[in-house]
């Protein structure tokens, strides 16, 4: 045999030798332990693309993003976390306890930019998925597990909260969903460590941990571990409600400028008359949170539970922003009732009711097909959109125009400038400098305004100082202090 021919038989053999293995790394991938880690991944694709494309487009919904930058900054530069846009000089920790965002910290300081934080929280909203899917596929079955997954990446309460910037409420997501998912396993112990830090997120989250407690209190009961659950589970109760209480009324009035906890007035409805929501408004706000998720099929499963502390100051509040279904609120809510769904499935199974075991076994396709239709009207949808990957012209020259604002200058400024501000100046909320007097404003020209009419306001709102007309720019104006 010659040289080139036994060249050519090598190859082949190694060719063979290869396919093989190649089809076993395939495999190894396609694996069905891999399956919520695949889901995970694609949502964080998803949650990012969203939320970036629309950071690139300027089209910040909120203040909220800045808020939360200011207080990490500070946070990143090992300082108290001061966020002027709630006030000159306000402590955050005296508006909402949520000192577990100091966790991005060391991102940010890294990675100075509002992304940082827009990525984080993509991250979070997708690892949650994980134990969502996990559970499911345990319960139900690969298809179904898959199918579950999938309408909770894409249900309408995770999506309006990825839209919606930047919320601390992120790190409530897979601290719930893993909790719940161990409630289910009947690991109780890992059901109240995870709950556990739900304190570090917001105030009102300690009463979320205390319901799980009692969650596995009531699922214990009847089972030969109902010992070994009892004591962790009343030491969770115990825990939140104190943490909750010690927060309200010591940690949050300790670092407030006021001494007290700003948000009582939105259950007491302050000086004026206080509005109660609508029987209609309350009734369409839990068929969005029960019927297109779930089917109503969760109402079987104690899991729910979980979810009544969350709606309780939401229907008791009297702020109708609480009330629907917009912004970020009912975010929380989606990990409790997928997990209950699940759970809600596997009780189904062995139902003596013949319709129900059938309609059980339709229902997760069912929620999937669900989600996904009603994903054309809601924020991913824009994905699909050519124009989502476009920067306008008009964001250009507004940034061009930012950007002649010199670093660690003071800035007035509404919504719009804040995201391309905060990591670089001391950043202002329009109306509320409370006797300092910036550098510079910046602020949207809307309803027929001019910059001479913004110079002009800028002049009322601080006498002794005038403002000359810095440029405009993509719908902007900035305005500087002249000496």
């Amino acid at each position: 045999m010659d040289s080139a021919t036994t060249s050519v038989a090598a190859q082949g053999r190694s060719r063979a030798e290869a396919a093989p293995v190649r089809r076993t790394r395939g495999a190894r991938l396609r694996a069905p332990r891999l399956d919520p880690y695949w889901v995970g991944g694609v949502l964080f694709v998803l949650y990012t693309a969203l939320s970036l494309s629309r950071h690139r487009r300027m089209l910040t919904m909120s203040w909220d993003l800045g808020i939360f930058e200011q207080a990490i900054r500070a946070y990143s530069r090992l300082q108290a976390p001061i966020a002027d846009l709630k006030g000159p000089g306000t402590n955050i920790l005296g508006d909402h306890f949520s000192p577990v965002t100091a966790l991005i910290a060391p991102l940010y300081r890294v990675f100075p930019t509002p992304v940082t934080l827009l990525v984080v929280q993509a991250a979070l909203f997708a690892l949650s998925a994980v134990p969502v899917t996990r559970l499911a596929a345990h319960l139900l079955g690969r298809p179904r597990g898959l199918a579950i997954g999938a309408a909770y990446g894409l249900s309408w309460g995770v999506q309006r909260a990825v839209d919606f910037d930047f919320h601390e409420i992120a790190f409530a997501m897979p601290l719930l969903a893993f909790s719940l998912e161990a409630v289910v396993r009947g690991r109780a112990r890992a059901a109240v460590l995870w709950a556990a830090p739900l304190v570090l997120v917001k105030e009102d989250l300690g009463i979320t941990a205390a319901a799980i407690g009692v969650l596995i209190l009531v699922r214990q009961r009847g089972s030969g571990r109902r010992a070994r659950a009892t004591a962790p589970a009343a030491a969770l109760v115990a825990f939140g409600l104190a943490a909750t209480a010690v927060t309200l009324w010591l940690v949050i009035p300790g670092f407030n400028s006021g001494g007290g906890y700003d948000y009582w007035n939105k259950l007491s409805g302050g000086t004026g008359p206080a509005p109660v929501i609508p029987v209609d408004t309350a009734l369409r706000t839990l068929a969005w949170v029960l019927l297109p998720t779930t089917g109503l099929l969760a109402l079987r499963s104690p899991v729910l539970l979980a979810a009544l502390p969350t709606l309780g100051w939401r229907f008791v509040s009297h702020d109708d922003h609480y009330w629907g279904t917009d912004w970020h609120y009912s975010a929380v809510l989606m990990p409790v009732v997928f997990i209950a769904l699940t759970d809600a499935l596997a009780r189904a199974r062995h139902s003596r009711r013949p319709w129900l075991r059938s309609y059980a076994h339709q229902l997760p396709a069912a929620v999937a097909a669900a989600a996904l239709a009603m994903t054309a009207s809601l924020p991913l949808y824009s994905l699909t959109l050519p124009d989502t990957y476009r920067v306008p012209p008009s964001v250009e020259a507004a940034e061009q125009l930012l950007d002649r604002i010199p670093d660690n200058a003071t800035v007035e400024a509404d919504v719009g400038p804040i995201s391309r501000l905060v990591a670089r100046c001391r950043v202002l909320w329009i109306g509320d400098t409370r006797g300092v007097t910036p550098d510079y404003v910046a602020l949207h020209l809307a309803d027929g305004r001019t910059a001479a009419d913004l110079a002009g306001d800028a002049h009322r709102m601080h006498p002794g100082a005038r403002y000359a007309v810095l440029g405009t720019g993509g719908g902007y104006a900035v305005l500087h202090r002249v000496p």
